[in-house]
């Protein structure tokens, strides 16, 4: 079709979208409705964790659409429960609640830090987040956002989200009071230009909230399910945060969030928290699909080695163009530009011809890539190859 002969009008209008429509799509590559293909290095924000159209993932998609669907989170089902064994099994938590999105997991966590804090911290429920972190767009997790801005656009906020500094243990330490029931973080900032907190930070905050008897809550909606190169980014640092949240690369494309907690902390009572498709067996069956396949023995140390490859060939681009460097963990990085072209090169890059490349300019100084953790160094070299054209033809 015609890009003018879909119903394009009938959409909501939520941000300014290019004149293409997605058709299809494998691995590294999707195709357009004029049969245009695009290298893409966004991958739905970090989403398709295993690219698109994941052999594994279509098969337990397939298979589970014709056994059961939605029995009602009322009751188990067979996918929910395999899938939050294996996440328990690799990781330090005890508990698993499903959700649909990153934004509803924060949610969960936010209710239950202060559920938590009501039974045994005397009712303390501010939780102490971060400027320039993102955790989700519900009234709740914008309050928790410290996204410049977000604070008058839906006024008023939810109370109860002071901010501090990442990486400045002593920012967080001054907001701590009898109020204070937990601080939470990403490990890594995504939106706010792939910033990651320090393995020195993390341990300190670690050591802050166990001190003062806060909980430590890791938004890893980003950062999770083998983007960092570990299978959870605070791994890296060696620490056990009390609750961890994910989404984007848990479903691989599909609809699926997980809050995750130690089993002291899981302390939701009946009709506390709950949600019509939560935990669902086609979404958890897909999702138990995506997790075998990034704990499969040397998947993820592939996903460090293309990382650290990628993290050299930005190293190279960047002194040849008189850049500012790079910055990231495992396949989440960003180029520093040192100037504000990042969207010119976004452009650019989408319009080339015969084939385009997608990139994103999480702030208009820098390019942040979130390739399929299952990138080919080759398709690297595509990408730099052709991020190197454009930059030419600035």
């Amino acid at each position: 079709m015609n890009f003018n002969e879909y119903p394009i009008d009938s959409l909501m209008y939520i941000t300014n979208r290019p004149d293409v429509v997605f058709t299809h799509g494998k691995g590294s590559w999707i195709y357009d409705n004029n049969g245009k293909r695009y290298l893409d290095f966004i991958q739905g924000w970090a989403v398709n964790s295993l690219g698109h159209c994941n052999d594994g993932m279509i098969e337990a998609l397939n298979s589970q659409a014709k056994l059961l669907i939605n029995p009602s989170p009322a009751f188990y089902n067979e996918p929910m429960a395999k899938l939050a064994g294996l996440l328990t099994q690799h990781s330090c938590f005890d508990k698993v609640f499903f959700a649909n999105s990153g934004a509803e997991a924060n949610e969960g966590a936010i209710k239950l830090a202060r559920k938590w804090g009501k039974k045994f911290k005397d009712g303390a429920f501010e939780i102490i987040t971060f400027d320039h972190s993102f955790h989700g767009r519900t009234i709740a997790t914008m309050s928790a956002s410290g996204k410049p801005g977000w604070d008058t656009i839906y006024a008023p906020q939810v109370p109860g989200f002071p901010k501090a500094d990442l990486n400045d243990i002593a920012s967080v330490e001054k907001l701590i009071s009898a109020k204070t029931v937990a601080v939470m973080l990403e490990p890594i900032q995504g939106e706010g230009g792939v910033i990651p907190a320090t393995r020195e930070f993390m341990q300190q905050l670690r050591e802050l909230t166990k001190k003062h008897n806060l909980l430590l809550i890791v938004d890893e909606v980003q950062s999770g399910c083998g983007r960092a190169g570990a299978l959870f980014a605070h791994q890296l640092s060696g620490i056990e945060p009390d609750i961890m949240t994910l989404g984007k690369g848990i479903g691989g494309g599909v609809p699926l969030a997980a809050l995750l907690s130690k089993a002291e902390i899981a302390v939701f009572e009946a009709g506390d928290q709950g949600g019509t498709y939560n935990g669902n067996p086609l979404m958890t069956a897909v999702g138990y699909s995506v997790i075998s396949q990034l704990t499969a023995p040397g998947f993820l140390e592939g996903v460090q080695a293309r990382g650290e490859y990628l993290r050299a060939k930005l190293l190279e681009l960047s002194e040849e163009r008189g850049f500012k460097g790079e910055r990231g963990e495992g396949l989440l990085r960003a180029l520093l530009l040192g100037k504000d072209i990042g969207n010119q090169i976004v452009e650019k890059a989408r319009d080339m011809q015969p084939d385009g490349v997608l990139l994103n300019a999480a702030r208009p100084n820098l390019l942040r890539f979130m390739p399929a953790l299952n990138v080919t160094t080759e398709e690297i070299d595509q990408m730099l190859a052709m991020l190197r054209s454009v930059l030419d033809s600035l």
